[in-house]
């Protein structure tokens, strides 16, 4: 191993000009240092997964992006077929319903007297506000008014659900700008593998509760659609922000698909935000290489990882997309669903 292996790539001094788009500034910092590269890294393995031939891009989001502002960036990105399968919280569902259906988030300050809020029903999430009292409202027409377009004793996945009420909200939405709106719309499926853990899921709850109703959700279901998107899949890619529920969720679809066919179907495409850190042996802070020992990612995936947070990464990120492609032109992958099997077909998208 000679000495110069290691000083082959000198470092590209960075510069402001005039008229320089996002897609420019954010390859740039490729050349650069740190986190910067990392960005930069990042951008170009999304980059990458745009320009291959029949791929299937999942995006796993865990936070709360929709009260950081994120919600119709997100929407964006599945109307312009950046993405094809979305993996995320039932709390991101729900606060996009929150919105879509008139309600709003509210700047805030992390310097407050949060009993003082408890008082005034005001929910904080950092330095962002919601009205608990408007949540109550939206809790009550999902109980009374989505909950009855559900069948009684079916095992519904929470992609199933998520179809129907993105069906729902569009007929009663005052700002189409919505995630699940976006997502029905284009044929895009969403899953939500921690739905219980949030007030969509709850108020699925009281209507079984108090209504006599039997809604079941059938997270195996969850398990056995999904690991059939990358069975069925020839190239996959994962973009993940945030980790959590959603990131594993996106990952073991690899593992379970390989163990169904007795073939490696690992993903070949992969990058990361996160704020966590690999030593605390968490997942969300689990690197990508680790991940390579489960299976998940092929040998060969090209990967990055960048640790920053993602509501500075996803707008960056998402607008350096647009400016790199004003015109998405890819063959997009179309889910035909039935009872126990799926059918993928390639249909070329111009947006």
């Amino acid at each position: 191993m000679s000495r110069q292996r290691f000083l082959h790539h000198p470092t590209k001094l960075f510069e402001i000009s005039a008229g320089k788009t996002i897609d420019q500034l954010v390859s740039e910092m490729t050349f650069t240092a740190f986190q910067g590269r990392r960005l930069g890294e990042a951008f170009e393995i999304w980059t990458r997964m745009l320009k291959k031939r029949q791929i299937v891009i999942w995006i796993g989001i865990a936070g709360a992006m929709v009260p950081a502002g994120m919600r119709r960036l997100i929407a964006q990105l599945i109307r312009r077929r950046m993405i094809d399968v979305l993996v995320t919280t039932g709390a991101t569902i729900y606060h996009d319903a929150y919105e879509a259906t008139g309600g709003k988030h509210f700047e805030g300050t992390d310097k407050v007297d949060d009993v003082q809020l408890r008082k005034y029903r005001i929910d904080r999430m950092y330095d962002v506000y919601a009205d608990e009292k408007r949540f109550y409202r939206l809790d009550v027409e999902i109980e009374k008014e989505f909950c009855p377009l559900l069948r009684d004793n079916y095992p519904y996945s929470t992609r199933q659900i998520t179809e129907k009420l993105g069906a729902w909200l569009s007929e009663r939405a005052r700002d189409k700008d919505s995630i699940s709106i976006a997502a029905s719309e284009a044929g895009v499926p969403i899953f939500l593998p921690a739905l219980c853990d949030s007030s969509l899921g709850f108020a699925m709850m009281f209507a079984n509760r108090r209504r006599g109703r039997r809604i079941i959700v059938d997270h195996m279901r969850d398990v056995h659609e999904s690991a059939m998107i990358t069975e069925k899949s020839s190239r996959s890619g994962v973009v993940i922000f945030g980790g959590g529920v959603p990131k594993n969720f996106i990952q073991q679809s690899a593992v379970v698909a390989s163990y169904a066919t007795r073939h490696d179907r690992t993903h070949d495409y992969a990058l990361q935000v996160t704020t966590d850190a690999a030593h605390w042996g968490g997942l969300s802070g689990a690197t990508l290489e680790e991940a390579k020992s489960w299976g998940k990612y092929g040998p060969r995936a090209q990967m990055a990882t960048c640790h920053v947070d993602s509501t500075i990464a996803l707008p960056i990120l998402a607008q350096a997309l647009a400016d790199r492609f004003k015109r998405v032109r890819r063959n997009i992958p179309s889910f035909e669903w039935t009872a126990d099997s799926l059918k993928i077909t390639f249909q070329r998208f111009k947006a």
